[in-house]
């Protein structure tokens, strides 16, 4: 992380012109941005997890993971069971999705959860409503657990060239060259786990404590990947790694293998989901995404979706 530039308390007119400058960039930035379509024309994904089963979920397009593999524990299993339905407290009567894995440090006590939707999204504007664990439910902390919220395409060509994948992705206990709690922020060129684990990215690390809920918003549009933390702007990737294929939206709970703690008593964490929006070739500021969750929630419409199908398989259990 860049170190900040000393305050210079005695130069007001510098100041002025490089805060003149940020904003003509800022504009400029906005500018080249495609238009919003009209209101009519919008394609827009919605849920609010207000389901009583899973199998209800699965009606409305989500795949709950039982495919073994990467990533995680070799070795572990990914199972329907790990997605529950839980009273929203912010809301009477509302619900939310709780994924929960767990570990006794072993591979064949050791469960994951994943959940995606279809492959169908690419630019646009993303937010979800999401609630970060920093410490297990039951049993002794220490872990190297991963709760995420990402999108991606799939991993089933090796080293394919136009892999695309954007992550949030939180280490409630650190990992990754990372010591103590951490978002990362994570944007994908290529990934190919096998044989040989290649990895092309670009990142920022947002340290420090983030468990709780948080609004999550990412920006795919003009060339830019930007992603945004509770309205903040926490990173503005592009180039090279600009998304180039159709993606899922998915969330997953996993354990690093290296970071697996030594107990062999057995250990829960969870994350909760609220809501998702997705609003395709549209760029929406944090605040105006949330204003539309709750013009859709006043009135009374728990799940919407107008994205267009296109028959790509999800990787979840592909």
């Amino acid at each position: 992380m860049e170190k900040p530039a000393p305050r210079n308390h005695g130069a007001p007119f510098p100041r002025i012109l490089r805060g003149l400058a940020c904003a003509a960039s800022f504009l400029a930035w906005q500018t080249a941005l495609p238009a919003d379509p009209p209101s009519s024309a919008r394609q827009v994904f919605f849920d609010d997890f207000s389901y009583a089963s899973r199998d209800e979920l699965e009606a409305h397009g989500w795949i709950v993971r039982t495919r073994p593999g990467w990533p995680g524990i070799e070795g572990a299993s990914w199972k329907k069971e790990g997605v529950s339905f839980a009273a929203d407290p912010a809301q009477p009567g509302g619900r939310i999705l709780r994924m929960t894995s767990s570990t006794d440090g072993t591979p064949a006590h050791t469960v994951q959860t994943q959940i995606c939707q279809q492959r169908k999204f690419k630019e646009g504007t993303y937010a979800a409503r999401v609630h970060f664990s920093y410490v297990p439910v039951s049993g002794p902390a220490g872990d190297g657990v991963v709760e995420s919220c990402y999108t991606y395409s799939t991993v089933d060509i090796p080293k394919n060239p136009n892999y695309s994948e954007c992550d949030f992705e939180y280490l409630p206990e650190g990992g990754w060259g990372q010591k103590g709690p951490a978002l990362f922020v994570t944007t994908w060129r290529t990934a190919d786990p096998l044989p040989d684990g290649t990895q092309d990215n670009t990142h920022n690390i947002i340290p420090g404590q983030e468990g709780g809920w948080h609004i999550l918003v990412l920006q795919v549009a003009g060339g830019h990947v930007r992603y945004f933390l509770d309205g903040r702007l926490i990173a503005d990737h592009g180039g090279p790694y600009y998304p180039r294929e159709i993606m899922s939206f998915n969330f997953n709970l996993w354990f690093t293998p290296e970071g697996v703690g030594p107990s062999r008593q057995s250990r829960s964490y969870e994350e909760d989901i609220d809501w998702v929006y997705f609003e395709k070739d549209a760029v929406l500021s944090p605040a105006e995404a949330e204003q539309k969750v709750q013009a859709l929630r006043q009135a009374g419409i728990p799940r919407q979706d107008t994205v267009e199908a296109t028959g790509l398989p999800c990787p979840c259990n592909n």
